[in-house]
């Protein structure tokens, strides 16, 4: 008993204050209101446990590092743990601040959206006739906004003064004579209570319209759904009643309360210069409830705000730099062995691995430095192993992300064109694209590239080319070829690609516009092989018509049309397909393709397809590409 009366008056003041406050934030937590205690009562325990906690570390070091391991502990804890600790504390901060001004940008937004509507009304009812109908007209216009809300819209002409109210029995007075055009929030008391309404008051010639809706705790608990407890609070008085709590349930242990407060503007009823005072907008809701959404605020309290997050910041890195300090004092306490092993380790922390202990004597600790020494050495052979290996690793996979993005997933529909398209990779990165996109009903466009180069450098360059070329086609969605040029197309894709690429990166690329309508199909080959189209078991090459894109900056590129006919298959390929070559250094070449597509020409496009490839794996005699092979082919129904 004796000891424990010891031990209790040596707690100070501080630390009776912290316990205080801890019991206060638990008390408040547990009931679940009072959001203004509740964050007072949080910030004070955060404050005086910071202190309290500093105070407990002096006391304890005090005795604890007379001896050797302990100092080292001591240092380990100022050196390692303190940063950690407080920069996941400055994170959980800046966590509460962002996410409690999201709840209440939502709520506040809402609500302001709200207060328009009961303005709009009120504009509407004040520019006409002041009639009982005219006021019918527009419930439904509130009604949607708003459960409980009155009217009162008065016209004074010679005859006197004519009052339409809503709802029929209502007693809503008109406000006092000096408030002009006003709405948003305003402040009445009644039965001897301050309320809080939404309101708007406009004056149009001799028609007054007064429109007043309560804040109730109902309304603000539907602004956002699911959001949380929303009320407004004037110190510890409630101004929108409280019926039960809404905040959601915790999806996980991770899915901490969210508590915060937002000022805001109402005067008093009786005058526009009467200020109610400091009024809040509290809400209390969890991080599930407002990941994700898009957040603003506004800029006066935005500052506020991040004022006090950089002096936040300020406090904890003087801390910082504190801990630092007794760390090195505390270092330079140990043994001559002790320090060189704690270089060693500073060292090793910054990624130097050449760094070598002097061993000195043949005692412990010279077995210990000598086995830190081979550490080092092991650690430096497998970082360079391990970097290397995250270096292919990441390489691989930002390739499959590309080509997983690049290549299209589906196949546009006309009624008089069959599309079909197939990229077989050499390896796990492909520098082939080819790409459909359905412009209209009527109108489609495909392309086929082969950059120059191999590798994740070319398979970037070939989705620049993809995105490039949909953003401008989405920007003439819907226009046919008469409203929009392909050879314009592809040079403003030979401009982008040589303003932001090197001057080595290029690509061949044919590109081409199909009008259903007319069964046209207008093309511009940058540089690209020539297409084949076969008509009646005769083949034309849709040669070039400008050079390929990106190497210059100023090209010109022409466009061709042909007329598609019933039966008419047009095959475009990459090199892939045409240079790849037997044991004997002989290539496939064009003619034993162009024999292909007459032989398989009735087939459908999969299998024609299929057998040109699998025609091309036999000729080189073998199972691994030599090159990326990618055909489209297109077939006129």
């Amino acid at each position: 008993m004796k000891t424990y009366g010891v031990s209790w008056r040596r707690v100070g003041r501080i630390e009776k204050t912290f316990l205080v406050f801890a019991a206060a934030w638990v008390l408040l937590a547990l009931l679940g209101g009072y959001p203004a205690l509740l964050v007072a009562a949080m910030m004070g325990a955060v404050i005086t446990g910071g202190l309290t906690l500093y105070k407990i570390t002096r006391l304890l070091l005090r005795t604890a590092i007379w001896r050797l391991r302990n100092r080292l502990i001591a240092a380990y804890l100022f050196i390692a743990v303190v940063p950690i600790v407080l920069i996941l504390f400055l994170i959980g901060l800046a966590a509460w601040f962002v996410l409690g001004q999201m709840a209440v940008y939502l709520v506040d937004t809402e609500l302001s959206a709200r207060e328009r509507t009961l303005n709009f009304v009120a504009e509407i009812i004040a520019h006409g006739q002041i009639q009982e109908q005219a006021v019918a007209n527009r419930l439904p216009i509130l009604q949607r906004s708003f459960t409980d809300f009155e009217i009162l819209a008065e016209s004074t002409d010679s005859a006197g003064t004519h009052a339409v109210h809503y709802p029929p029995e209502s007693k809503l007075a008109a406000p006092p004579a000096n408030w002009k055009n006003a709405n948003g929030l305003v402040t009445r008391t009644q039965d001897g209570r301050l309320r809080l309404y939404a309101w708007a008051h406009v004056r149009e010639g001799n028609n007054v319209v007064t429109v007043i809706a309560p804040v109730t705790h109902d309304l603000l608990a539907n602004l956002v759904k699911g959001l949380g407890e929303v009320s407004f609070q004037k110190g510890l008085q409630n101004l929108t009643g409280r019926i039960r709590s809404r905040i959601p349930e915790a999806s996980n242990f991770a899915d901490f309360r969210v508590s915060f407060f937002y000022p805001v503007s109402a005067p008093a009823w009786e005058s526009p210069e009467k200020d109610a005072g400091l009024i809040y907008l509290f809400v209390e809701t969890r991080a599930s409830a407002v990941l994700g959404i898009v957040f603003g605020q506004k800029e006066e309290w935005s500052e506020r705000i991040l004022t006090f997050l950089v002096a936040a910041a300020i406090t904890l890195l003087l801390i910082e730099l504190a801990s630092l300090g007794a760390g090195v004092k505390l270092t330079r306490t140990i043994t001559g062995a002790v320090h060189e092993l704690y270089e060693g380790t500073q060292h090793v922390r910054q990624g130097d691995f050449t760094y070598r202990i002097p061993v000195k004597g043949d005692d412990q600790l010279a077995e210990l430095t000598t086995s830190f020494n081979t550490m080092t050495e092991n650690l430096s052979q497998l970082i360079v192993v391990a970097k290397e290996k995250e270096r292919l690793e990441s390489e691989l996979t930002i390739a499959r992300e590309v080509q997983n993005q690049l290549f299209p997933k589906d196949v546009p529909f006309t009624k008089t064109l069959e599309l079909k398209g197939v990229c077989a990779p050499a390896r796990m990165v492909s520098g082939d694209y080819y790409d459909f996109m359905a412009l209209s009903e009527n109108t489609l466009a495909f392309a086929i590239g082969d950059v120059a180069g191999k590798g994740i450098s070319a398979a970037l360059l070939m989705a620049t080319i993809q995105s490039t070329m949909r953003t401008q086609l989405s920007a003439s969605n819907g226009a046919g070829p008469a409203h929009f040029s392909a050879a314009k197309l592809v040079a403003n894709l030979n401009r982008q690609l040589y303003a932001t690429t090197a001057p080595e990166k290029y690509a061949t690329f044919y590109f081409a516009l199909y009008e259903d309508s007319t069964h046209s199909l207008t093309y511009t080959n940058a540089g690209h092989l020539a297409p084949m189209l076969l008509r009646g078991g005769h083949i034309q090459m849709l040669e070039s018509t400008g050079t390929v894109v990106g190497a210059f900056p100023i090209a010109r590129y022409q466009e061709r049309t042909v007329a598609l006919e019933h039966g008419d298959l047009l095959v475009a390929y990459t090199d892939g397909v045409t240079e790849p070559e037997n044991v004997y250094g002989e290539m496939f070449g064009e003619e034993r393709l162009k024999d292909l597509l007459i032989k398989y020409s009735g087939a459908d496009s999969s299998e024609l397809i299929a057998r040109t490839m699998e025609s091309v794996i036999q000729w080189t005699g073998s199972s691994e590409l030599q090159d990326d092979m990618t055909m489209v082919v297109a077939r006129r129904l």
